[in-house]
Formats: C-alpha cells, structure tokens, sequence
C-alpha cells in the first residue's frame, strides 16, 4: 500500500481536532467541523476524485495482517472516551451562548457518530478480544452498544430483506426509515439475544444478558460523568446528562442515515419462501470517492464489506459492478436529509440497479 494510504487513514483524527479547536475560538467557529465535513469534504471529493485501485490478494494477505492499521482503531477507541471526558468538564465549566452549544454538540456528535461508531463497527466484526472490546467502548459512549450484536448477527444476515430493519426501502424517506431502524434494531438485538441465551439453556434475564449490560452501561457511564462534574463544580451539573444524551442521539442518528444510504431499496432475489439468494457486492450502494473514504476507513466500500464482513478496513475492494453512489457519504447525507431531492436522485439509479439485476423492474 502506498505512503499516501498509509497516511491518509489518519486524517480522521482531524475531525476532533477541529471541534476541540473550534470550541477554544468560540463563537461561530464552534461550527467549524460541520463546515468541514459538508463543505470542504464533498468539494474535495468532487476535485480529487475516485480511487478504483485494489490490491493483489497476496499483497492483501500480508497488509491485512499488519498492526499498524488495527492501532490506529486501538488509538480511536481510547481516544474517543478521553474526548467525551473532555467534552464533559467544559460543558460543566463553560458559559456559551445557545447558538456555540449547539455547534459544539453538533460538532461532537459528528466525530463520535461519523468516525467513532465507524471505527466501532469495524472493531465489533473482528475475532479478537480486545478489538470487541473496544467495539463496545465505543458504542457505550453514543447509547448504541445493542448495535454489536444486531448489526452482526442480525442485519449481515437479513441484509436487502424484509426482515432486516436496518435496510431502508425504495420510496421510504430517511425519517420514517430512522424510526423503524431505531426501534426495529433495538427490538432485534432483545431478540437474538434471548433466542442465543435459551439454545444455551441459560435465563433470560440474568448477568449473562448482554442486552441488559448493554442498557444499563451508557446510563452509568453518563451518572458517572455527571457525578464527578458534580463534585468538581459543587453543584448537580445538570448540563452533563443533557449534554451526553443528545449527543448520543445526534452520533446514532447519523449512523442511521448512514445505513439509509448504504441499503437503500436494495433487496435480494427471494430463492424459496423465507429464503434469499447470498448476499454479493450488488447487493449494497457502493461510494469510491478518494477522501471521503480515509476519514472513513473505507465504510464507503460498502459493497465488499457485505460480501466478506470479516475483512479489514484497509484491504476492502472496489467493484465495479456495484451500485454506485453519485458522492460520498457527506453529501449523501445531506441529500438524505432532504427526502424530495433523494428521491429525484436515487431513484433513477435504483431503477437502472433493478434492471440490471432482475432484467425487469421491481415494483
């Protein structure tokens, strides 16, 4: 892999960096990184362009295996804790106008919601230990740890179905989408869970529900912030647990929207009843825009992470056979944001994905 890759996974970190820096200018400059991220990131994307370049496989074998790629996650997932601690003391200590609050959450949840859920995802699919570990460290600081167990077990598996919640569908808008999601994924992961604890002969409701833990952990984590600002200012900081979950549901939020993107109006062939053909790399919306994909550890590939889940950010591959996606994730999102102009931009797409898959179009 050329230096320039290498590098370039680290621009991610700029995000943080911008909002930390944005909050000591104060003022406007609070919106720093949301300029950032829908201004500079899209124009870049657009003038630098796309990046079809893929590894040989053995090349492959050798890079996917390197510790460097997977210490740059390590650093995210401890770095993103110390960021809300950080964030936490200056919500408790700062007197802002509502306006620099604002930019400041928003800022915040863009880094948290944009890179840390990223990284996190990236994490929870890999076998080790620690790297499921630190999946979890950083779902437990955005409200979404039952992400781990849905989105692995759950959404891979019913991916471009019916029966995957996480798929948005052909004419849904984003905010319909982000209510069936959210609550369709929560109601999903209490349910894998309670069907994996009874084929291991074990209760429902015990320790050994993860589903509980993963409930009950972002609360705690937030009484503890709160707690300990508490002591520190002398008085209940009130500020911290409002600050924490609105944060949290802004960072989960864009993970949704994200999802809506990568999935929308795809479904696979039904084989027989109740069963789909494999999942391949048709079967997601597929973004190769060079930027873009360094601050998102190549997510936009999203093509080849559903047909090999297992494999590492940084050895993804390009197809050019996948639906492609007019941009990056950053301006997708913001076309998301606006259900009309999707519309009239996606689903021409969807049509010509549908005609080249089935040969006819799906209604």
């Amino acid at each position: 892999m050329s230096w320039i890759k290498r590098i370039g996974f680290l621009t991610a970190f700029i995000i943080p960096l911008l909002a930390i820096l944005g909050f000591y200018l104060g003022g406007w400059w609070n919106y720093l990184t949301i300029g950032f991220v829908f201004i500079i990131i899209p124009l870049a994307d657009s003038l630098i362009g796309e990046d079809p370049e893929n590894m040989e496989d053995a090349d492959a074998l050798i890079i996917s295996e390197q510790f460097y790629y997977r210490f740059i996650t390590y650093i995210w997932a401890v770095f993103q804790l110390a960021f809300l601690v950080w964030a936490s003391a200056q919500v408790a200590s700062t007197s802002l106008e509502v306006y620099e609050w604002i930019g400041f959450v928003l800022s915040f949840a863009l880094v948290n919601g944009g890179i840390g859920i990223t990284v996190g995802h990236e994490l929870g699919h890999k076998k080790s230990a620690l790297e499921r570990f630190y999946s979890k460290l950083i779902l437990m600081t955005v409200c979404y740890m039952h992400f781990y167990i849905e989105h692995n077990r759950g959404h891979h598996v019913h991916v471009a179905t019916p029966k995957d919640p996480a798929t948005s569908r052909k004419n849904e808008g984003f905010y319909r989408f982000w209510f069936r999601s959210v609550l369709g994924s929560y109601r999903s992961a209490w349910n894998i869970e309670k069907a994996s604890l009874k084929r291991k002969g074990k209760k429902v409701w015990s320790l050994g529900n993860e589903m509980i833990w993963f409930t009950i952990l972002p609360v705690l984590l937030a009484a503890t912030l709160t707690l300990l600002a508490s002591i520190w200012q002398n008085r209940f900081v009130w500020e911290v647990p409002v600050f924490f979950f609105s944060q949290a549901v802004l960072a989960f939020s864009l993970l949704e929207i994200v999802n809506y993107i990568e999935h929308y109006g795809i479904v696979r062939k039904e084989i027989s009843p109740g069963r789909y053909e494999r999942v391949n790399p048709m079967h997601s919306w597929n973004s190769n825009h060079r930027l873009s994909n360094f601050f998102l550890f190549q997510l936009q590939r999203h093509s080849d992470h559903h047909a090999n889940a297992i494999k590492r950010y940084q050895v993804l591959k390009h197809y050019d056979e996948s639906p492609q996606l007019p941009s990056g994730y950053p301006a997708m999102i913001l076309m998301a944001a606006i259900p009309p102009l999707w519309f009239q931009r996606m689903n021409p797409k969807l049509k010509d994905w549908e005609e080249k898959v089935y040969l006819k179009e799906v209604d």
